[in-house]
């Protein structure tokens, strides 16, 4: 689930008020609210985020002591501890509320045989923690964090491999099917997550046939679907009417996307067309047909609407409520980022909905790569850290209005 640009205030209609900051904020203190407030005035200031993440990995690589700094703030807004350990006291806290917790092992850039290898063992360690678990409905991975992302573009691209990448790409698609057997036999559904365009097919690929080999009781695998991309509802089209044709069902994150300004300057840069939507208008509009879809097709579609979105949020309530579909149907699921958009998080927990946040962990050190780019998504939207300082402010004027 990526931040993105949230929209005005729509009528609710008997809907969940997200509004609401009281039920938003109910979990943090007036000193967490203060601190909440000033890291978002921070991330929205786009030249001193660059320049205090640039600091940051020095310091960190050059081993000065920034680490309790680092934890103290930024870290502790986004992150669910440095473990799994740490991790499941934050997910108790978010299921005394009503709201779920994907496990998100978040270090970046590690891609040597052995690293990924690593990476595999802790995602089969996060499933094994939500065996059983009601606080810990899904597990999750990112493709890239078990396969070569240079293989990826490679089998994208039908390049042929080498002898030694066909040997890692068939290692790769070995972790792959490891974390997806045990997510089936344990009984958590597992998310997969996207990549960029040039690498996206093979993971498409694969996630179809662990689709096809998991999901014929009910979704256990989920891929993810970014609409920002002009061809991803033709995709979810075509995912939905091959799942009826074999009889497995399809699990789906929607998503708008996180890769939009990196997508441009490469289709730009390399002479292709570009995947992108034409503008915001004709993102939100497929992200909301997209939606109208898997309601359509709720029999064999399960569905994790992972958005910061009110407007696409009230949607789904809304379809929910004239299918007449309970609002914690086990199918359908909204999902937000750990420290950000709890109006909508608490809110729609608040009224029964099912909800998750995806809970990112890892040391410090090796999550800082995360936590930079998070800050930097968020600083090139700026509608979404306007919307969390709006929401943040809100608060504390209530909070100092009832004190008064």
């Amino acid at each position: 689930m990526q931040a993105q640009e949230a929209s005005p205030k729509a009528a609710t209609g008997g809907l969940p008020d997200l509004e609401d900051t009281g039920t938003a904020f109910a979990h943090k203190s007036n000193g967490e609210l203060r601190q909440a407030w000033w890291l978002f005035r921070v991330i929205g200031t786009p030249w001193l985020t660059t320049l205090g993440g640039n600091l940051t990995k020095l310091a960190l690589a050059l081993h000065l002591p920034v680490k309790g700094l680092v934890k103290a703030t930024i870290f502790r807004q986004f992150c669910g501890g440095e473990t799994i350990g740490e991790s499941l006291v934050t997910a108790r806290g978010l299921a005394a509320r009503g709201v779920g917790t994907i496990l998100d092992y978040s270090v970046e850039g590690e891609d040597s045989p052995a690293a990924m290898d690593g990476t595999a063992a802790e995602i089969l360690r996060t499933i094994a923690a939500a065996k059983g678990n009601p606080d810990i409905p899904f597990s999750v991975f990112k493709p890239s964090g078990v396969i070569p992302r240079a293989i990826l573009a490679k089998v994208a691209a039908n390049e042929a491999l080498t002898h030694e990448e066909s040997t890692e790409w068939g290692r790769a698609r070995q972790r792959v099917e490891h974390i997806c057997t045990a997510a089936h036999a344990a009984d958590v559904p597992v998310l997969i997550d996207a990549e960029e365009s040039w690498t996206q097919d093979p993971v498409d690929e694969l996630t179809t046939d662990m689709m096809r080999r998991f999901n014929t009781r009910r979704a256990i695998v989920y891929g993810t679907a970014q609409l920002y991309r002009h061809d991803r509802l033709a995709f979810l089209r075509r995912e939905v009417e091959q799942a009826r044709a074999e009889g497995f069902h399809v699990g789906m994150k929607l998503v708008r996307g996180a890769y939009m300004e990196k997508e441009r300057e490469r289709a730009a840069r390399m002479g292709y067309t570009d995947p992108i939507g034409a503008n915001k208008a004709a993102v939100d509009k497929d992200y909301d047909d997209a939606l109208r879809f898997c309601m359509a097709n709720i029999d064999r579609v399960a569905i994790l609407n992972g958005t910061h979105n009110e407007a696409s949020t009230l949607l789904l309530a809304r379809l929910m409520r004239e299918a007449g579909l309970a609002n914690n149907d086990p199918r359908i699921h909204f999902g937000q980022l750990l420290g950000m958009s709890d109006n909508i998080s608490f809110n729609m927990a608040a009224a029964g909905y099912n909800v998750v946040k995806y809970v990112p962990y890892g040391p410090v050190r090796k999550v800082l790569p995360y936590l930079i780019r998070r800050a930097q998504e968020n600083t090139s939207t700026r509608g979404q850290t306007g919307r969390e300082l709006s929401m943040l402010t809100a608060e504390r004027a209530r909070r100092a209005k009832g004190a008064a």
